[in-house]
């Protein structure tokens, strides 16, 4: 085994022996355990060899490759100078793996990494990793990315399976490292579906190995937003209860550091209510519950949190945990130190930290293997399919009934009404949407799929569902609990009137085709006032046939009824393709062809706006 200039002066710097054992241990073979651990007479008292060793982690990087923005068509920006995208993050890598030795470093993901940009889509639908007509498919620029950078292992991420499980499977062909799901299990038989853990081994000249195993656990939420694709056919047990199974097993097999990554938040929270026995964010219980875990790379929750320590209620242990935000905003590092005693190796300390790659450059190698793909993509979220007869801007689209989030609710309705049955097309037909993004905007004049795509950012599928009366109006109450109370008379700041709960934008539904008051005024539970279809209050035993996304239809952010109620249609298409195709056809973007202000937020019946 060589080592380059640098190893040996990080060696000899980092373990704290005498030169009679850093000579030993410099003859391969001769570096037993005994011989390190053993004095060299003199009788004083010999210190343990050490070790140090880190992981890296990254996680949530959503199809982010380069620093760029596809629906802004411009490098990426945002107010807190942060920098998008694996190819800084490899920069950041390269650096470390320098600084500490290319066999101290692993490299690993917590997930969600082929959905989320307009060159994930791409290589999802337009050009798929699968093939068309029996050619076959490109690689995927994820998987061409991180094979580069050398990632050792990623948890399954929920958008993993937003495609369909013969694209997931297609991208885990490619790849060179293991997606770990411990917790992703085929329905019929509960085996696993994907590896559950995998193990590392960390070389130490004339001692044993460091072994690492390396636990991936995913979301169980799975089972209800992409339903459609993993019903009957996948199952997603809870990570606390998968994790008590696996951890004891990595020891077992002789690891001497066990770290999970876990696409699953640490508050303990969960979107769906109690449509599943599962805890959806539970990186804080498996590190409290289960023995034996030295540390978590955590995801989902798209936050940063560089060092957060939980102490294990069985051990008493600490368990160190990191997240690293999402989109490649920044890298997590966990540092190991170890010693060996009686030919075992045990962590001494831990520390964890997060590195902003924002100061360093793309690395070249990323830019030379995926810079035509991105051009490919470039160009094709350029294409223009119509024009626009104004701007219709999303920026008010969180307080006010706006024209461009009419514009979705006439794509699904008049979606919706083609498909219903004679007896279900009788019924009131009214849509459900969410304000994805304040900054969407599809500028008058030409319209390109980019325009588009920036207003409708998720890969969501359409439903339509059948509400009673008294079920819409509980189902806009829960809505209704997005904005803070503003007692009469009070001025309302739209800079705080949102996202109350911790119900955040992307959970916020309004409806079109019935009319409605928000009482900002009123005590959550009770605002919404003055509701009605074609000028009559809405009676509580009327039947609507309510056109909603997938994601919600199957139960995400916890709305009530609408994940148990009756299906009157779905679809595999894409919402948002189901919009290009309409201006499409169309070819005109006419706000005064759907754009209708049917609600408003009121103060004990004053309009606010």
């Amino acid at each position: 085994m060589t080592h380059s200039p640098m190893n040996r002066r990080e060696f000899v710097k980092k373990s704290a022996v005498t030169g009679a054992a850093v000579a030993a241990a410099g003859a391969v073979g001769s570096g037993t355990a005994e011989a390190a651990e053993q004095g060299h007479g003199h009788g004083h008292e010999k210190a343990p060899r050490t070790w140090s060793f880190s992981i890296l982690g990254t996680t949530d990087l959503h199809g982010h490759v380069f620093d760029w923005d596809y629906y802004a068509d411009a490098p990426y920006t945002d107010k807190a100078g942060n920098s998008v995208g694996v190819a800084r993050v490899a920069t950041l890598i390269k650096q470390q793996r320098e600084a500490k030795g290319e066999h101290r470093v692993l490299l690993v993901d917590a997930g969600d990494i082929i959905q989320g940009t307009s060159l994930a889509y791409y290589f999802a639908r337009v050009d798929p990793i699968t093939g068309t007509d029996g050619k076959r498919g490109p690689k995927h620029p994820m998987a061409v990315a991180m094979n580069h950078m050398r990632y050792d292992a990623a948890a399954l991420g929920n958008h993993e399976f937003n495609y369909g499980i013969d694209t997931l499977r297609k991208f885990e062909d490619q790849c060179d490292f293991p997606l770990l799901g411990a917790n992703a299990l085929h329905a019929k038989t509960l085996r696993p579906a994907f590896e559950p853990y995998t193990v590392k081994h960390i070389k130490v000249p004339g001692a044993p190995d460091i072994k690492v195993g390396i636990l991936g656990l995913t979301n169980p939420g799975i089972a209800i937003w992409d339903k459609d694709n993993v019903g009957g056919k996948l199952v997603f047990p809870g990570l606390v209860e998968q994790a008590k199974k696996y951890v004891p097993r990595l020891r077992a097999l002789g690891c001497d550091v066990v770290f999970l990554t876990d696409h699953s938040g640490l508050d303990g929270s969960s979107s769906w209510g109690d449509e599943l026995p599962y805890i959806e964010n539970a990186s804080n219980l498996v590190a409290e519950q289960v023995p034996g875990i030295d540390a978590i790379l955590v995801g989902h929750t798209h936050v940063e949190v560089p060092s957060y320590t939980v102490k294990n209620d069985e051990t008493g242990e600490d368990v160190l945990l990191s997240e690293p935000y999402c989109w490649g905003y920044r890298l997590s590092v966990f540092d190991f130190e170890l010693e060996l005693h009686h030919g075992q190796w045990k962590v001494t300390s831990k520390k964890a930290q997060t590195l902003n790659p924002n100061g360093v450059a793309e690395d070249p190698q990323i830019k030379k293997l995926l810079e035509a793909d991105h051009e490919l993509v470039v160009k094709y979220v350029n294409t223009p399919v119509g024009t626009c007869t104004a701007d219709l801007s999303a920026a008010e689209s969180c307080w006010k009934d706006v024209p461009i989030m009419d514009f979705i609710h006439k794509v699904q309705i008049e979606t919706v009404r083609t498909g219903l049955s004679a007896a279900d097309a009788a019924l009131p037909l009214i849509s459900v949407a969410a304000p994805f993004s304040r900054t969407a905007d599809i500028p008058q004049g030409n319209v390109t799929i980019k325009d588009i795509a920036g207003l409708y950012i998720y890969d969501n599928t359409l439903y339509a569902k059948k509400l009673t009366g008294a079920q819409l109006r509980d189902y806009l109450e829960y809505a209704a609990k997005y904005y803070i109370q503003v007692p009469a008379g009070t001025e309302v700041d739209t800079a705080t009137l949102t996202n109350a709960n911790s119900f955040w934008d992307y959970m916020y539904d309004t409806a079109a085709g019935v009319d409605y008051d928000i009482d900002i005024a009123q005590p959550e539970g009770s605002r919404i006032k003055n509701l009605s279809y074609n000028g009559t209050a809405v009676a509580d035993d009327q039947v609507f046939v309510v056109a909603v996304n997938n994601y919600r239809a199957n139960g995400g952010s916890g709305y009530p009824h609408i994940a148990s109620a009756e299906i009157a249609y779905s679809s595999t298409n894409e919402i948002r393709d189901m919009m290009i195709d309409y201006v499409t056809a169309t070819k005109t973007l006419d706000p005064a062809d759907f754009a209708v202000t049917n609600w408003k937020l009121t103060q004990a019946g004053t309009p606010v706006f």
